[in-house]
């Protein structure tokens, strides 16, 4: 008898774990609609675009081409091995998360999203797996990542993360050292990967993704980068499954994998928005300018009666609205930006 119940618990054990894990993809539209609730009824948010590249204002050397200041290494063909210097003079002093956040609730926005790390592949956060972060620049002693997330938390903001597929600076994307045309330019653009190190980036993304959840406890993970040609809808699926398991109720955007034909969780049109409603969670962004990043020459500013009525289009048809400032080389946001932000608040006020 004893040799029977032995062999049912070690049955029963055995079967526990050979149990297939949960298909997170496959999620019931009641759970799913529960997950994505406070989303949809957030409706407004803020998205930040702050980096190496804030402290360039859009200028490198005195040359200001590209429209996009955050793309800058790019636009001008940056060799890395002059890039990466500026984590040497980057030091954004006035960076306050207090009043950042203080500024989106004023604006009457419900969420933020911040780009943890862009396509230059700087970290704003103190990551295990990279010297090229927050922790080894003159601003040191400093986790903006962390100072927002607290910062949010302190104000009922809904905390959210930026991340990039396409990363500049790590040794497995085969990036040029030298200016060759316009076929480095594209190179930039769509990287390719040096053979056999695809499952090393793509651990270390993994592990970075595992610290934004664990350290910061992010409610949404934004990718973006997803058009490069390494990138398949099998790694989005594969990526999209881990983070569901680290958090089941987190919130992801489609380009985890190929946004073209995946769109869990959410969509995300990109300086437009449709002129229906969709059948599916989407959130449209967009400049509060013209340029993410800052950048000194861009005055393009839209009005804030243009923001109001986007945002009211947008929600009408069912989308959430994500705008965005771009912090200085300070870490300031810019004072234009910031008059835009609060008198679209007081027209949500006014209603």
């Amino acid at each position: 008898m004893n040799k029977f119940l032995v062999l049912i618990l070690l049955i029963s054990v055995f079967s526990g774990c050979i149990q297939e894990k949960k298909d997170y993809l496959k999620e019931s539209e009641a759970d799913f609609a529960k997950r994505m609730q406070w989303f949809t009824d957030a409706k407004y948010g803020m998205f930040i675009h702050f980096g190496l590249y804030s402290q360039l204002g859009g200028t490198y050397n005195g040359n200001d081409e590209g429209r996009y200041a955050e793309w800058i290494q790019s636009n001008q063909q940056i060799p890395k091995s002059d890039y990466t210097k500026l984590i040497n003079t980057w030091n954004p002093e006035n960076f306050d998360a207090d009043k950042i956040v203080q500024l989106a609730k004023n604006a009457g926005m419900k969420y933020l999203v911040i780009t943890t790390k862009h396509h230059e592949g700087f970290c704003l956060f103190d990551s295990e797996f990279t010297e090229y972060d927050i922790a080894n620049s003159p601003i040191v002693g400093r986790d903006f990542i962390k100072e927002l997330s607290d910062a949010c938390i302190r104000h009922g903001i809904h905390f959210g993360t930026y991340y990039s597929i396409i990363d500049w600076n790590h040794p497995s994307h085969d990036i040029p050292d030298a200016d060759a045309g316009e076929v480095t330019r594209k190179r930039w653009q769509n990287p390719t990967l040096y053979e056999g190190k695809k499952s090393e980036y793509v651990q270390y993304m993994k592990n970075q993704i595992k610290e934004l959840i664990e350290k910061y406890d992010t409610e949404i993970l934004w990718f973006d980068g997803d058009w490069t040609d390494y990138w398949t809808v099998e790694d989005g699926n594969d990526l999209y499954q881990y983070i569901r398991e680290l958090k089941p109720d987190i919130i992801i955007n489609n380009r985890v994998s190929k946004r073209e034909v995946f769109k869990k969780d959410f969509g995300t049109p990109e300086q437009f928005h449709p002129d229906k409603k969709l059948n599916y969670y989407w959130e449209a962004c967009y400049t509060i300018n013209d340029s993410w990043g800052f950048k000194i020459k861009d005055t393009d500013w839209k009005s804030p009666e243009v923001i109001y009525e986007k945002l009211k289009d947008i929600n009408d048809k069912g989308g959430n609205f994500l705008l965005n400032v771009g912090p200085d080389g300070n870490g300031d946001i810019p004072e234009e930006s910031a008059r835009i932000l609060l008198e679209v608040g007081k027209m949500l006020k006014d209603e």
